[in-house]
Order: C-alpha cells, then sequence, then structure tokens
C-alpha cells in the first residue's frame, strides 16, 4: 500500500466513500450540494442529479430551514470536526416526504476552490424507535414491580393476622384446658409451630420483597461493613469457636444496609453449616476484576452438592430438614437480589465435606 500512486490512492478514496454503508454529503460554503454517494440516494429516496447543486436544507423538514443558514455559516466560520445536535434529536426529510431521526457528523475540509464539508448521515429511525420500546417497557415494569411489592405487602400482612389469631387461641385453649388429652395437647403443640413457622415465612416473603426500598447510595468501606457484621454475630462466633480471617476489603460506593445484609448472611450460614467436630474457619477476600470487584467468602463447612448450586439462590429453598439445621431457605435468596441490586451476580464451588466458597461480585456505582 505505501507505494500506491497518488490516482490509485485517490481512486480507493472515491471507492471507499461511494460504498460507504452511511450517506456522504459534500457542501460548498454556500451550502451547496456537489457530491452524494450511493448510500444518500437510498436513504433519501433521491438520484444524484436531483440534489446537484441543490441547498442542503433540501433534506431537512421545513421547520428547521429557516435557522440552519445560521448554524452553517457558524460551522464555516469555526471550522472544526464534530458531532451536529448536541444531544438533540435531528431528523432528516426523504423525497417522499417521510422524516427520519439521524446522526450527523461535520467534517470541514480545505481546498483550492474555498472550505468545502464533508457531511455524515446515519439512519437512526429504528434504534430510536427500540429506545423508545425499551423505555416503554421499563416503564411498564417498574409501575408492574410497584404493584408486586404492594401486594406482597398487603398479602403478607394480611396473612400475617389469621396466623397471630391462630397462636393466641392455641395459647388460650391451653390456659383454659390445663388437661388436656396428650393426643390434643401434641396436635395443639404441631399446630402452633407450624403456625409460627407460616408467620416466619411471611415474614420473610415481606422483607425479600422491600430489599432495596428506600435504599440509599454511600461510600463506604467493605471491611468496617465486616468487622460490624462479626460484632452482632459475637454471640454465635464465641459459641462455635469459629474464626474469621479477612483480607484486604476496598472503600466503594454501594447500598451499605443492603451489602451488610448480604455479608451476614454469609457469615452466619458458613459458622451454621459447619461440621460437627470442626472448629468452622471462613476467609473473606477480595480483587478487583474487569471494572468490578469480587468477594468471596470460604468455609470448611459441610458444603454442598453442585446439583444444588443452583437451587439454593432461589426463595424458601432447604437442602436439610428443620430440625438439623435452623433456617427458612430465604438467606441466599436475599444474598442474590442484594447482589443484582449491585450490578452483580452470586455463585458457589463446593465440594460435599470439604466447604464452600460463595463468590459475589459488585460495581462500583455512581453516587
Amino acid at each position: 500500500m505505501k507505494n500506491l500512486s497518488v490516482k490509485y490512492s485517490s481512486y480507493i478514496f472515491e471507492v471507499v466513500v461511494e460504498h460507504a454503508p452511511n450517506a456522504i454529503i459534500l457542501i460548498d460554503g454556500e451550502g451547496c450540494i456537489g457530491y452524494i454517494n450511493e448510500h444518500t440516494e437510498k436513504l433519501f429516496g433521491y438520484d444524484r442529479a436531483e440534489l446537484d447543486g441543490q441547498h442542503i436544507e433540501i433534506l431537512m423538514p421545513v421547520r428547521f430551514r429557516k435557522s440552519h443558514p445560521g448554524h452553517r455559516n457558524s460551522f464555516i466560520d469555526t471550522p472544526i470536526a464534530r458531532p451536529m445536535g448536541g444531544g438533540r434529536d435531528l431528523y432528516a426529510l426523504r423525497k417522499d416526504g417521510t422524516e427520519i431521526q439521524v446522526e450527523i457528523g461535520l467534517n470541514p475540509i480545505n481546498t483550492m476552490e474555498g472550505p468545502i464539508v464533508l457531511v455524515s448521515v446515519i439512519d437512526i429511525t429504528e434504534r430510536k424507535n427500540q429506545e423508545a420500546i425499551i423505555k416503554k417497557q421499563l416503564i411498564e415494569l417498574a409501575i408492574k414491580n410497584k404493584d408486586l411489592e404492594e401486594f406482597t405487602y398487603i398479602a403478607s400482612h394480611d396473612l400475617q393476622e389469621p396466623l397471630r389469631t391462630i397462636t393466641n387461641y392455641i395459647q388460650i385453649l391451653k390456659m383454659d384446658l390445663p388437661d388436656l388429652d396428650p393426643i390434643a395437647d401434641e396436635y395443639l403443640n404441631a399446630i402452633d409451630l407450624s403456625s409460627r413457622r407460616m408467620k416466619a415465612l411471611v415474614r420473610g416473603l415481606l422483607d425479600f420483597s422491600r430489599i432495596g426500598t428506600g435504599r440509599v447510595l454511600v461510600s463506604a468501606d467493605c471491611r468496617k461493613i465486616v468487622n460490624d457484621v462479626l460484632s452482632d454475630l459475637a454471640g454465635l462466633i464465641s459459641s462455635t469457636g469459629a474464626v474469621i480471617y479477612i483480607g484486604e476489603l476496598p472503600t466503594l460506593n454501594v447500598y451499605e444496609a443492603e451489602l451488610r445484609q448480604l455479608f451476614q448472611n454469609l457469615i452466619s450460614n458458613a459458622i451454621k453449616f459447619k461440621k460437627p467436630d470442626l472448629r468452622p474457619e471462613i476467609s473473606i477476600s477480595c480483587v478487583k476484576l474487569d471494572g468490578h470487584w469480587l468477594f468471596s467468602v470460604r468455609d470448611n463447612g459441610i458444603g454442598i452438592e453442585p446439583r444444588y448450586f443452583d437451587k439454593i439462590f432461589h426463595i424458601f429453598q432447604r437442602l436439610h430438614a428443620q430440625d438439623s439445621y435452623e433456617g427458612y431457605g430465604i438467606g441466599l435468596a436475599y444474598c442474590k437480589k442484594i447482589a443484582e441490586l449491585h450490578a452483580g451476580k452470586i455463585w458457589l464451588e463446593s465440594t460435599p465435606g470439604e466447604g464452600c466458597t460463595f463468590y459475589f461480585t459488585i460495581s462500583n456505582l455512581k453516587l
């Protein structure tokens, strides 16, 4: 390519411009069209002869034509390559009278005969239509999410009332009928236990639906967040002899209350699902990867079989009997929702009997 003649280089340039995927138009300082490429003909519906020598305003909706010469002269006076519009929606007019939305680039060129402007036009009508559809869908989704949150709150609140009534009447029966038949007493205890568990599940559903509501984005030291969690779990840590190792953790823009809940759930789970004969050891670390932060919480507990890796992040999914390990299968669903709230995700690696490592990513959100 280095040895191409000027004539051949000029030919190559003309071929490239002629077959460019966007409309290319050359105009002089007076706004008269001197050249259009093939894509311009297709985009606007004109033949070359129809546009040759015409003012560029012919390709503009009538409402913009009066003000355009002033903008053109301003550009000629200060000829700097730039996109046109400055954030405003731009429209062009086709021969058949239809309007299209466009992006326009202006490039000044000095010639022996005076300045000319290379105008590059891209039809973005379809993109704008898709953006409008997506915007509408997002608004509709936001409305549906709000309605769902309100429904969940109302349903959860209303469900708790009859459960509370059941529990109260069980206590009244036991007080008024102290000499109940042992079998009847066993039935009442079972009903009471189920009612309390259902109440906890309803409360968990309510809390899950409200994660992120009223959230506040702040700059927070993740190490301090973890230390605060450990203070809250001091009793559990002391009773189990758990040892927690904390690596270097960053200061990030996060939803502090929600992130604290995420750490609390992972750490308390790591302690809860310990091996009976082994002191819990938990390591918390973080590295920066590709514009986000990757956290890990590693333990030496009982581990999880690979077939359950996806299941455990769904709400109310439990892998163990209630009498073996306490809980309602809500904590990891919280973690998933909180990670997604921070434009991240959560997953795990584990071998049964050899512990788990939970990973989650967080983007450093803009304040």
